[in-house]
């Protein structure tokens, strides 16, 4: 059996992957912090025949993070997918201009973002270079290719996981094993900042199978949507 680990497993894009790959016959392991929100995205693809387990981690806890994807692990065995997509809560995440950063504000993103990326890979990559295959796909905002000085922190730690990623993925060459970057320059669902135009999440996920299956070469690609709304990447 073929299998994805989902971090940061939410109802839109999170979801939206994991219809994706299952559609594809992929088991799906959810990793969030919400017990009770992930067994409703499970209930949600058993309902649409699509194996799908929850395992509840917060990536600020790299323990715990490490011990769901090994439960994940064990439970389908193995994990060939894994993608990272956490996304801050408004009201948890201070977004910040560039002056009025602090030292905290990059802090925390790093914990989130770089950090718990890191501790995903380290948790899955060892079976995956064992087996001589997989794919480690990393998600931010596209703030970390074009900075956006109203979340001047954010693109901080994003910007870092991007090139941390990127180089992941230069070592990873004639390995089996695929690294890249997915940039996404839109919002998902619903607009969050002005400006910035809103994307359906089923008009991103696509990008996530092209990564792992025809375009393992890519170390990035990156969503925007044209002047008509449709997607370009």
């Amino acid at each position: 059996m073929t299998s994805i680990a989902i971090v940061g497993a939410g109802p839109q894009l999170g979801l939206a992957i994991a219809r994706t790959f299952g559609s594809q016959g992929y088991d799906v392991a959810l990793i969030s912090r919400n017990r009770t929100k992930l067994d409703d995205l499970v209930g949600t693809l058993t309902a649409e025949g699509i194996t799908a387990a929850a395992f509840p981690a917060d990536v600020l806890d790299r323990d715990a993070l490490t011990q769901a994807l090994k439960d994940a692990a064990a439970r389908f065995g193995g994990i060939d997918v894994l993608e990272y997509s956490p996304v801050g809560t408004f009201g948890i995440t201070t977004l910040t201009a560039p002056a009025g950063t602090e030292p905290s504000h990059v802090e925390f993103e790093m914990n989130f973002q770089l950090y718990g990326a890191i501790a995903a890979t380290k948790a899955v990559l060892p079976a995956m270079r064992e087996a001589g295959a997989g794919t480690l796909l990393y998600t931010t905002g596209a703030g970390s290719i074009w900075p956006d000085p109203r979340v001047a922190n954010v693109n901080a730690a994003a910007a870092a996981l991007r090139n941390w990623a990127m180089n992941l993925h230069k070592e990873l060459v004639g390995t089996g094993i695929q690294a890249a970057h997915v940039g996404i320059d839109s919002s998902i669902g619903v607009s969050v900042l002005p400006g910035v135009e809103a994307a359906r999440p089923e008009q991103i996920s696509p990008m996530y199978w092209e990564l792992h299956t025809t375009k393992r070469d890519e170390a990035e690609l990156v969503f925007k949507l044209d002047a008509e709304g449709f997607p370009r990447g």
